[in-house]
C-alpha cells in the first residue's frame, strides 16, 4: 500500500501530461485529491478541535460542512419526568443539545466571515422523519447560499433512519427550503440506492456525497442515476494516523473528515449549495415503449395517445340486432299463439289488470299486442320520441330495453319504447 500509491498518482501525473483533459476525466475516481485543481472541503462535529484561521491558508479548502441536528428533537420539558435520574439525563442532553447548538452558530458565522463556503448535516435516526427535518432547519437555520446534507451512515434501520424515511426528509427539506439535501452515505447503500433507484426516485437522484477509504472507487462506484460524485470523503480517522496520512489540512487534527470535489474550487463556489436532483437515467433492463411486442389482431390497447378502437363490429350491428329481434318475437308469438285460456286457467292474482269475466277481453288485448318481424325491423330505423323526462339512451340500449319489457304480456302503456308496436 505504501508503494501503490505514489506509484499510481505518478502515472496518472505522467498521463495527464501526454493525454490532457481526458486523463483527468478518467482519473477523477482514483487519488483525485492528488489533483491539485480539485477543491477541497472539510466536514467535521463539535468534538472536532480545529482552527479556521489556519486551514483558510490551504488555497485548495473552499467550503466546511459542520454537523447539525442528531435525531429527534431533545426533550426540554425535564421537569415533567417523575424518574429522578431520567429527570437528571434530560437535562444534561437538553445542556449537550443547547452547548452545541451555539457552537455551530458561532463557527458558522467565523468560517463564512474567512471566506469559505458553508454547510450542516443531519444524523438521521429512527423516527418520524418530518419531525427530523423540520428540527434540523430550526437547528440550523440554513441560509440559500449552505449546503444541507442527510446522514444516513449505513442501510440499517434500526440504528439509523430508513431509506424510504430519507426520502420522505428530502421531500420535506424541498418543501421547506426550495431545494433538495445531499446525500451522505457509505458505499454499499449507495450501491442497494443506485440497484433500486425505481424505488428511490428522489433519494436516488440526490447529490452523493460518496464515503469510501480507497485510494481507487472506480470498480465499486454506484452508478445508477449517479454518473460522478458530488463529494468523496476519502479520508477520516480510521486512514490517518499521524505518520501517514492522505490529505491533511493545516489547521486540523487527523479526526477531521476530508473531502475532494470532481470540480475547481470556482466551479465548487458556483455549484454551491448542491441543492438540484441529479438526472433520472432508467436501468438497462426496463421496458422502452419502442420495445413493445406486436399485438394480434383481436386484442385493444389504449394508451396515453390516441385511444386504438375497432370499429369493424358497427357494420355488423343491423344484422345482429335484427337477428335477436326475430328470435325474441318468434318466441313472444308462440307465447301469444297458445290455445284460449279459460276462466279456470286464468291466475287472478296475476291478471288483476283484465276485468272480463269471460276472457273476451284478453284475447281481444293479445290481438292488439300481436308483433311480427317485419314491425319491429321497421321499429329500429325510425327514432323515438323521448319526452323531456326521460334520460337519453343510446339506440342499442334503448333496443335492449323494448325487447325487455315487450316480453311481459301485461306490460304498462306508458313506456314510449313500445309505442311502435301496439
Amino acid at each position: 500500500m505504501t508503494i501503490r500509491v505514489p506509484t499510481f498518482a505518478l502515472a496518472a501525473a505522467l498521463a495527464s501530461l501526454f493525454l490532457g483533459d481526458c486523463a483527468q476525466a478518467a482519473s477523477q475516481f482514483s487519488t483525485a485529491w492528488s489533483n491539485k485543481e480539485r477543491a477541497i472541503v472539510l466536514d467535521g462535529f463539535e468534538h472536532n478541535s480545529f482552527n479556521l484561521v489556519e486551514i483558510v491558508k490551504d488555497p485548495r479548502v473552499a467550503a466546511f460542512i459542520h454537523k447539525g441536528s442528531d435525531g429527534m428533537p431533545a426533550n426540554y420539558h425535564c421537569k415533567r419526568i417523575a424518574d429522578a435520574m431520567e429527570q437528571e439525563l434530560c437535562k444534561r442532553i437538553w445542556r449537550n443539545y443547547a452547548v452545541s447548538r451555539e457552537l455551530y452558530q458561532t463557527r458558522r458565522i467565523l468560517a463564512k466571515a474567512l471566506g469559505l463556503k458553508w454547510g450542516a448535516y443531519h444524523l438521521g435516526r429512527p423516527g418520524n422523519p418530518i419531525e427530523q427535518a423540520d428540527h434540523f432547519i430550526d437547528y440550523a437555520e440554513p441560509s440559500d447560499d449552505e449546503l444541507i446534507a442527510i446522514d444516513i451512515e449505513d442501510n440499517d434501520a434500526a440504528r439509523f433512519m430508513s431509506l424510504q424515511d430519507a426520502q420522505i426528509f428530502a421531500e420535506r427539506i424541498k418543501q421547506r427550503t426550495g431545494r433538495y439535501p445531499v446525500l451522505y452515505t457509505n458505499g454499499t447503500t449507495a450501491k442497494y440506492v443506485a440497484d433500486h433507484r425505481l424505488e428511490f426516485p428522489i433519494l436516488s437522484r440526490l447529490q452523493l456525497w460518496y464515503a469510501r477509504y480507497e485510494t481507487d472507487i472506480a470498480p465499486h462506484f454506484p452508478k445508477g442515476n449517479w454518473q460522478d460524485y458530488a463529494l468523496w470523503q476519502f479520508t477520516s480517522q480510521s486512514n490517518c494516523s499521524k505518520q501517514r496520512c492522505p490529505y491533511r489540512p493545516s489547521g486540523t487534527n487527523r479526526d477531521i473528515d476530508v473531502n475532494v470535489a470532481d470540480m475547481t474550487v470556482a466551479q465548487l463556489r458556483r455549484a454551491w449549495p448542491l441543492g438540484e436532483l441529479v438526472p433520472a437515467i432508467p436501468p438497462d433492463n426496463m421496458p422502452k415503449p419502442d420495445n413493445r411486442p406486436t399485438l394480434p389482431d383481436d386484442i385493444l390497447m389504449a394508451a396515453a395517445e390516441p385511444p386504438l378502437v375497432d370499429y369493424r363490429d358497427f357494420s355488423h350491428m343491423t344484422r345482429i340486432m335484427r337477428m335477436y329481434a326475430q328470435d325474441f318475437v318468434a318466441s313472444v308469438e308462440a307465447l301469444f299463439e297458445k290455445p284460449k285460456p279459460t276462466i279456470a286457467e286464468i291466475d287472478i292474482s296475476m291478471t288483476a289488470s283484465i276485468a272480463s269475466e269471460d276472457g273476451a277481453e284478453l284475447t281481444k288485448v293479445l290481438a292488439l299486442r300481436r308483433l311480427t318481424v317485419d314491425r319491429v325491423s321497421a321499429s329500429l330505423t325510425q327514432p323515438i320520441s323521448v319526452p323531456p323526462d326521460y334520460p337519453r339512451i343510446k339506440a342499442s340500449s334503448a333496443c335492449f330495453r323494448t325487447l325487455n319489457v315487450a316480453s311481459e304480456a301485461t306490460a304498462d302503456l306508458r313506456y314510449p319504447a313500445l309505442q311502435p308496436f301496439l
